[in-house]
């Protein structure tokens, strides 16, 4: 049995078969999940009704299996406020600091050859995109 809260099997699959520097999108119901990652990516679909999943939900569960080093988010246009969510990435990542790219260079970072998994969700909040870099174990 796994020691951890996340079962989900094709996403602790393609977590194994990742590596150090590879990078997991954590989607949210808005995204282009077919043509915003790169092609080769695992995709699974968490979005089969609005706000279920939420991307926060998934990160819970990442962070309890996973280490990461990086987290990218996308940001709004400047004149727009922060998106409540970043409070909640960095509260779940509080070692990480939150790097910013607007939609077009977030969607380029997430169509590179380095993004392994794409989780889509349901989440309906605006800007609940997450990029995050996998790093190495500490143990």
């Amino acid at each position: 049995m796994l020691r951890y809260q996340l079962t989900h099997p094709t996403i602790l699959a393609a977590l194994a078969s990742a590596g150090h520097g590879s990078r997991v999108l954590i989607s949210d119901g808005h995204y282009p999940h077919t043509t915003g990652a790169h092609p080769a990516a695992q995709r699974v679909y968490l979005n089969l009704t609005p706000d279920r999943m939420l991307v926060t939900e998934v990160l819970a569960a990442l962070v309890d299996a996973a280490p990461f080093e990086a987290a990218t988010v996308m940001t709004p246009p400047p004149e727009q406020p922060e998106p409540p969510v970043f409070a909640e990435f960095r509260s779940a990542l509080p070692e990480l600091t939150l790097d910013g790219l607007d939609r077009h260079a977030f969607y380029e970072a997430a169509r590179g050859a380095d993004t392994a998994l794409v989780i889509a969700t349901g989440d309906r909040r605006t800007y609940a995109n997450l990029l995050l870099t996998l790093g190495v174990r500490a143990d």
